[in-house]
């Protein structure tokens, strides 16, 4: 092929002008088969790029709903086991206060004054009241009675302080003390008072036979019927069981919250120390719940990969694991409630997570199936309107060859070159005015278009959700920093003061925590020392903690021990407290010029004191 000037000869043009003049049939037939090589070319190049963005998009979805799925899934489980474990926890806090109560009376019943009880009283249905229930041949004392019911202003103050459902009293001879807010529920339907043994019942046993604070298995309550647990603690005097003690809790609640878990293709269930599903929205399959005759261990579970995942969320904190059960592929999580020994376990069935990614391929081939229905479908139509165009005008085509054959092979010249331009930097193919050719090549590059722009619409959205997670962390990591700058963290601190040195550090456990410590000079000869812990983690905890540092601070330069401090900052901290939270303190005032430390502790963990010669001890 040469070029002289702008004639080509031995091009496109040259030799479709030289058909034509040999004869019209021949340069028909193959103007056609031209026409049609091109056509299929075109359809198999977009197919192709088009089978590229598909994988491309599907390979970028899968990764992002299995990072949504992982996170969403694992950080509820631990959610919905934290706030669970609370309940269990506050359960486990009133019996022992109750159990430590009653230990004193039991052992010194001459320095409490013997109490009364009665029989329950419908007429003081809804208000806190102690009542007495016997078993059937009950035989007990006046004063073994009245011993226990010493203790009935603390049951009724630890149930109205708790908002418990009741808190009891059970003694070896058959007699039953219970402060709860249902007098009624204590009489049989014919009117008569319903007859109690505490000695039978499994609670009674189990405590007994473990001879500590126990958690009952799930049973239903003899008197309301109510699905919940006990926590019950013997009491001995010397070797002698004296009674038990103890406190009811209804889980209604949590059976109806996973209940109403089931939806859309995931939910949760409960797990016993035994690896029974105690809890469950399904009514069959292998994550039901059954009887007591009929539990299944899923500990023991023929499926290795589950009866792992079941141990080990008895255990701790999981990750998120995509098992295969006969019921399908689930994604799971657990976590542990080390109170009471079960755990809390959220399935997402597997094939609920690929669903928007199968959603995106089928519209994606939709788009591409129909942008080629429709490019074929006016190809079709355009050659037959060139046929017909050519039979008629064949001697201006004569003419015009060279400028039909320029036409026709610089815009696909162009579009093959846009195309193999495309990268991550310039994704989108856009319509240009030399592809307005009003013919097929145009009717291509609009529906390449299209598809083009529908393909980087889709890879944007997906970078703003990915811009969104990485801004929450940006603001956590500031939230880090905040809390941090709180806390006093310039060392030496009192660099004018050589007869004493301090150094303090801490590491949260997660982004912010509620974790604190504090140092402060109140005056020249007295140093404040602080060591904290809020309950709660991450902003919330973090929050209550600012707060409590600084009220703690401004109370301990008003002066006083450290206990009137503790006192003052107490008052405060509940006065506005809608949420109910708490902080554990200890705070120590240090007499720098004679050495003696002075302190008081508020529920925090004993700090420890490491001697010159290398020995640590509590203090």
């Amino acid at each position: 092929m040469r070029k002289i000037k702008n004639l080509v000869i031995g091009g496109i043009e040259t030799k479709i002008f030289n058909l034509i003049l040999i004869t019209m049939i021949i340069f028909s037939v193959a103007f056609m088969v031209i026409n049609n090589t091109q056509s299929n070319m075109l359809t198999e190049l977009t197919a192709e790029t088009g089978e590229k963005q598909l994988a491309g998009m599907t390979n970028t979805t899968d990764t992002v709903m299995e990072a949504v799925v992982v996170h969403s899934l694992g950080r509820q489980t631990e959610l919905g086991a934290m706030l669970s474990d609370t309940i269990f926890a506050d359960l486990e806090k009133r019996v022992q206060l109750l159990g430590e109560y009653a230990q004193q009376v039991f052992e010194h019943p001459e320095r409490y004054p013997a109490g009364t009880v009665a029989a329950p009283d419908p007429a003081k249905a809804g208000e806190v009241s102690v009542q007495l229930i016997l078993a059937e041949e009950a035989q007990v004392s006046d004063e073994r009675l009245g011993t226990a019911a010493a203790m009935s202003g603390v049951m009724t103050s630890l149930c109205e302080t708790f908002n418990a459902a009741d808190m009891f009293v059970g003694l070896p001879e058959g007699a039953f003390l219970m402060a709860d807010r249902t007098p009624e529920d204590k009489y049989a339907e014919d009117g008569t008072l319903k007859f109690y043994d505490p000695s039978s019942r499994f609670w009674y046993k189990q405590a007994v036979e473990e001879g500590k604070l126990v958690f009952t298995d799930v049973e239903q309550d003899a008197f309301t019927g109510n699905v919940g647990i006990v926590c019950a603690m013997p009491i001995y005097v010397n070797g002698a069981l004296q009674a038990v003690v103890g406190a009811d809790l209804y889980l209604n609640n949590m059976r109806e919250q996973v209940v109403a878990s089931d939806a859309d293709g995931g939910y949760q269930i409960v797990v016993n120390h035994q690896g029974h599903v105690i809890f469950s929205p399904r009514e069959s399959g292998l994550f039901q719940v059954r009887g007591t005759d009929n539990a299944v261990d899923l500990r023991q579970s023929d499926n290795a990969e589950l009866a792992a995942m079941v141990k080990d969320a008895l255990a701790a904190q999981t990750d998120v694991r995509l098992i295969d059960t006969s019921e399908g592929s689930y994604y799971m999580a657990g976590a542990p409630m080390p109170t009471v020994g079960w755990a809390v376990m959220s399935l997402f069935r597997a094939e609920t997570a690929e669903e928007p990614a199968a959603m995106i391929r089928g519209r994606f081939e939709e788009i591409q199936n129909g942008a080629t229905a429709t490019y074929r479908e006016k190809s079709n139509e355009y050659k037959k309107s060139g046929t017909i165009l050519f039979i008629g005008v064949t001697v201006l085509l004569l003419a015009a060859t060279m400028l039909l054959g320029k036409r026709i092979v610089r815009p696909l010249n162009q579009i093959t070159k846009r195309i193999a331009e495309l990268d991550t930097d310039h994704p989108e193919f856009t319509m240009r005015k030399e592809y307005e050719t009003g013919d097929e090549i145009q009717v291509l590059a609009e529906s390449f278009a299209d598809l083009s722009h529908k393909t980087v619409q889709y890879v944007q959205e997906v970078q703003r959700v990915t811009a969104e997670k990485e801004r929450i962390g940006t603001e956590l990591a500031m939230a880090k920093q905040i809390q941090e700058g709180v806390l006093p963290s310039i060392f030496p601190a009192f660099p004018d003061r050589p007869e004493f040195d301090i150094y303090a550090s801490m590491d949260p456990a997660k982004e912010v925590g509620g974790d604190f410590y504090d140092f402060f000079l109140i005056d020249d000869d007295h140093l404040a020392l602080v060591m904290a812990d809020v309950s709660g983690k991450g902003v919330p905890g973090a929050l209550f903690m600012m707060a409590s540092k600084i009220i703690l601070q401004t109370n301990a330069m008003q002066g006083g021990s450290p206990a009137e401090i503790l006192s003052r900052m107490n008052r405060a901290v509940c006065r506005n407290n809608p949420m109910e939270m708490f902080v554990t303190v200890w705070l120590g005032i240090l007499e720098i010029s004679t050495g003696k430390l002075v302190a008081a502790n508020a529920g925090h963990e004993y700090p420890v004191i490491r001697r010159a010669d290398g020995t640590c001890e509590m203090f």
